[in-house]
């Protein structure tokens, strides 16, 4: 088994030379090294372990469920289960599935919170909400033991990213009320790394802060890491030459499309993650290196997977995402179809793990797959291959019915002095590597919306 070991940290800045510039040596392609080390038990579990496990923390949990939880227990009851003993694995197809729209519409009919609480309201410490990009944003709460669940989590993801009490984190999102990166940050301050809030920041002033701070980890989306490196570039800023050795992005796909994850590597210098949750779940999934991936946390999720044409649920396999979190009793998950649709692999992976892993990552919303003339396209696939031009800043995607058929149409933002054959570069290989053809419109540098969390790229019009 394998684990990575991080280059080490710098004790000092570099020295100025004449001209007041920091000398900042090259760096060497590879700065990364493996070292044996042998992984945690529960990220090694046999299926017999993984599922007694998991057994034991939904018998721990359910019975605070069923006594405090007006949702759940009322869900439960017309389902005819009014027992947390009568819930177990080999009865859990049983359990009905929830939704996001039943949890808003509950939220709607008992504001402002809603009737999902276990506990009475003076046991929450933690107020956040969703981001608000599928509709009107919900209001979760945490109890001081969600919100330490919440940290279990985050030490398996930083352990798999090599991120140690030694590191300096910074975080770039804007410390809002969307939970965005709150995890994170309390993830690495539990950790006992140096936590460093961009929070009100311009980006330009970011881009000096990260710097000037000598972070050695970035946490942002995948989007906002390569808005971080444009306005660098135009700062006149080597990103490559920071101190930064890690980057874990989350939100979106990105960071496990490879084109996208290669450009983010070769802006920053840094080894890229890939990390998965949600407001709703908590802090689901990371990367490892294999980087063909990303591992489900399974001492913290109870995962299936459901054909969303046959309503089949297995334990891997092609379809919509359905977690269970085990250990956010005074907000639960049960059975939540998260509209993440994944290809879930299990086995023992390269790195060592058997957790179970989505292949490629997330390759997008259920809701936002179209077929086009019989095949079906996510834009996660239409942006690994636009990501592989690097003389493209930025991109839309627009799906329009005409006469009964999906056409798209995709906007390209070149670099300034880009040749307008890009455009047809890019449908040529759109239309090679997925199989389907695409208007292409150009627009001028600086046209297109920048974002700071979630992009919102792809439109149905």
């Amino acid at each position: 088994m394998v684990a990575v070991t991080p280059r080490p940290i710098p004790a000092a800045r570099p020295a100025e030379d004449a001209t007041g510039r920091r000398d900042q040596p090259e760096r060497p392609a590879e700065e990364w090294s493996i070292a044996a080390e042998t992984l945690p038990p529960h990220e090694t579990w046999s299926a017999d372990e993984r599922r007694a496990a998991q057994a034991a923390r939904l018998a721990a949990g359910l019975p605070d469920v069923l006594a405090g939880n007006p949702f759940y227990r009322a869900k439960l009851a017309a389902a005819g289960i009014r027992d947390a003993r009568e819930i177990t694995l080999g009865s859990w197809a049983a359990v009905p599935f929830t939704t996001k729209t039943e949890l808003s519409a509950d939220q709607a009919a008992h504001q402002p919170y809603g009737t999902n609480l276990s506990y009475p309201l003076e046991r929450y410490v933690r107020y956040h909400q969703t981001s608000g990009t599928t509709g009107k944003p919900l209001r979760i709460l945490d109890t001081a033991a969600s919100w330490a669940w919440w940290m279990e989590c985050w030490a398996d993801i930083y352990r798999a990213a090599g991120v140690t009490a030694a590191d300096r984190v910074f975080f770039c999102f804007s410390f809002g009320p969307f939970v965005g990166f709150w995890s994170a940050f309390a993830g690495a301050e539990h950790l006992g790394a140096l936590c460093i809030s961009g929070g009100a920041l311009s980006t330009p002033e970011r881009v000096h802060a990260l710097l000037a701070t000598e972070a050695t980890v970035l946490v942002c989306t995948p989007t906002y890491a390569l808005r971080l490196a444009e306005v660098a570039r135009e700062e006149g800023v080597d990103l490559a030459r920071s101190s930064l050795r890690v980057s874990i992005h989350a939100g979106e796909p990105g960071a496990s499309i490879p084109a996208t994850r290669d450009r983010i590597e070769e802006a920053f210098g840094v080894r890229a993650y890939d990390h998965t949750g949600g407001t709703e779940v908590g802090a689901t999934g990371f990367s490892c290196t294999a980087r063909d991936g990303v591992h489900l946390i399974e001492r913290g999720f109870l995962a299936e997977i459901l054909d969303p044409a046959t309503g089949a649920v297995r334990d891997e396999g092609d379809g919509e995402l359905v977690l269970t979190n085990l250990g956010r009793w005074g907000s639960p998950a049960i059975r939540y179809r998260t509209g993440d649709r994944v290809r879930a692999l299990r086995g023992r992976c390269s790195c060592g793990r058997t957790l179970v892993k989505l292949e490629g990552g997330i390759q997008g919303r259920v809701d936002d797959m179209v077929v086009v003339r019989g095949v079906n396209v996510f834009p996660s696939a239409i942006e690994s291959v636009v990501r592989r031009f690097p003389e493209l800043a930025e991109f839309r995607i627009e799906a329009a019915e005409e006469r009964g058929m999906v056409e798209l149409t995709l906007t390209l933002e070149p670099l300034a002095g880009v040749d307008v054959t890009i455009g047809e570069r890019v449908a040529d290989e759109i239309h090679r590597d997925i199989g389907v053809r695409c208007a292409v419109a150009l627009v001028a540098p600086g046209t297109l919306e920048r974002f700071e969390m979630k992009a919102r790229r792809f439109r149905r019009t």
